[in-house]
């Protein structure tokens, strides 16, 4: 039986709460035997691991974020290429699959939020935050946090944001750094406002999946082994179960978005959505459309991207260019080690980077700053900080409806990777007729724009509008090509976490897509 791969991520728990977010990673090709069997050390190895930690004094290794977790499935995806899973079949499953429905009166007006610890004055929308029970039996709960419009949330649609890594969070980074409502101030205990929130055209839900991120939980430590079927599945469950308690969105147009390892999540969520709206019997969720920003979606054509990139944008030597053109197979993926040597000089020549932004400053100061207010217009490197210590108060985590918990960005738990590339499930969701936009912050270098062109080319599609610029304020805001069923748009000078370094331009570039039409031309 071929090796599952899989990533393991843990919180060093032992690490002081105002230092950078934390995470280790070990990597292992293991047997289904050894999976089995390493459900039962789980709990043992996680508490030895802040051990290890301190004992072996690796920061590299204990000082991880969204970021190193995205690059650490990447290094360990191209050296593990013998092993790498295919796409299964697991959605021709019978759509009239049984699917867990809890009750869900009275929960809707528990998770309402008064007001969320130190936010300005005038807020002037609706807050909930909960748990959705995903499995009674297991034990297993998902968190959201759901905002609504301030005008309009009668008849704005529906948008659920999922983060990737595989295994952050959607609070941390997509509601508190990127398209939430709030950001978090330097002392880690204030708010202030986004107003280029996407909560302004759309409500949104914000997901912690899977179990094991954020506050979201299993009573059963197996459930904390996951990979992207499972992920799906729950996801979905935790769907229906949610408009179960918001019944008034149960026939609004829906739309999925995320970003990164999302490029796996939100497609498969779509697709499971699709499927089981064939049991009319259930709640049918009116599935409109999917946007999915800076996405891994395929590795041999996201890794070819990420090279070229860097050596178009001035960051590898020509001698490195050319040993990866030379000894990278990018078509069957199967990489030698003279290939690798040369990625990984690729790799540590643009080391002392922020990869995910070559043109942003990095954080060079893990301490909180009392009295700073920060700027929704000039992002702060050190914002994880500023996040882990604002969802680490007990007050806060009280107004969020939580459990108790230390809360981490990324981590909590063992992945089992998805399929090498999911372009065979976009390819289904476009002959499906919904609205499939692929977009990306051309300042990333760690899922460039360069290999998210790769990989829809690789799908061959006839182009309806050529490429060009889109107009935002009379300058440049990206540029845009449609295809035949798909959307393809920069955003200029965003990286990784698009709404982070450009919300105004997110936020014009998400409206098009949820109203239907292309971002405007200059003419």
């Amino acid at each position: 039986m071929d090796p599952n791969i899989v990533i393991q991520t843990h919180s060093c728990i032992n690490k002081p709460l105002h230092t950078p977010p934390t995470t280790i990673y070990s990597v292992h090709l293991l047997t289904q035997q050894e999976l089995r069997s390493m459900r039962s050390t789980y709990l043992a190895w996680l508490l030895l691991l802040p051990f290890f930690c301190y004992l072996l004094a690796l920061p590299i290794l204990c000082n991880a974020n969204q970021a190193d977790t995205l690059y650490k499935f990447l290094k360990t995806q191209r050296s593990s290429n013998p092993f790498r899973t295919q796409l299964r079949d697991q959605y021709k499953r019978s759509p009239l699959s049984p699917v867990y429905v809890g009750k869900q009166d009275g929960l809707k007006d528990a998770d309402k939020i008064d007001a969320l610890p130190g936010q300005p004055e005038g807020v002037d929308f609706n807050q909930y935050a909960g748990y959705i029970t995903i499995d009674p039996k297991a034990g297993r709960a998902l968190f959201y946090y759901f905002v609504e419009s301030p005008q309009n949330s009668s008849t704005n649609p529906l948008v659920l944001w999922l983060n990737g890594g595989p295994g952050c969070s959607s609070l941390g980074y997509g509601a508190m750094e990127e398209l939430g409502p709030f950001r978090v101030n330097s002392d880690g205990k204030t708010l202030y406002r986004n107003n280029y929130a996407w909560n302004n055209v759309a409500n949104v839900i914000f997901l912690e999946s899977p179990a094991g991120v954020g506050f979201s939980y299993s009573n059963t430590s197996s459930d904390y082994n996951t990979n992207d079927e499972k992920t799906a599945e729950d996801s979905y469950t935790f769907l229906v179960n949610w408009l179960e308690r918001f019944p008034q969105y149960k026939t609004r147009d829906f739309f999925l978005t995320g970003e990164s390892y999302a490029g796996h999540y939100v497609p498969q969520l779509a697709q499971t959505i699709i499927s089981k709206n064939k049991n009319t019997d259930q709640t049918v969720i009116n599935l409109k459309g999917i946007a999915i920003g800076n996405a891994w979606i395929d590795s041999n054509t996201g890794n070819k991207g990420i090279y070229d990139y860097y050596w178009t944008h001035s960051l590898n030597a020509d001698e490195t260019h050319t040993g990866i053109d030379k000894y990278c197979d990018f078509v069957t993926g199967n990489y030698s080690s003279t290939c690798l040597q040369y990625q990984n000089q690729g790799d540590s020549e643009v080391e002392e980077l922020d990869v995910y932004n070559i043109y942003a400053p990095i954080c060079k100061q893990s301490a909180l700053k009392p009295g700073s207010t920060g700027s929704v217009m000039d992002f702060d490197p050190c914002s994880d900080n500023y996040v882990e210590a604002y969802l680490n108060l007990p007050e806060v985590q009280t107004a969020l409806h939580t459990k108790a918990k230390k809360w981490t960005p990324c981590g909590g738990v063992s992945y089992t990777w998805g399929p090498d590339t999911i372009l065979p499930v976009i390819q289904q969701l476009i002959e499906s007729g919904i609205s499939v936009w692929i977009y990306s912050g051309d300042t990333d270098g760690r899922v460039p724009a360069t290999s998210s062109r790769y990989a829809i080319n690789a799908l061959k599609l006839p182009i309806r509008t050529a490429w060009r610029p889109w107009n935002f304020g009379g300058e440049v805001g990206g540029y845009v090509i449609e295809y035949k069923g798909l959307t393809f748009s920069t955003v200029r000078g965003a990286g990784h976490t698009v709404p982070s370094y450009q919300p105004e331009r997110a936020l014009a570039m998400i409206l098009s897509f949820l109203q239907g039409k292309l971002p405007p031309s200059f003419n």
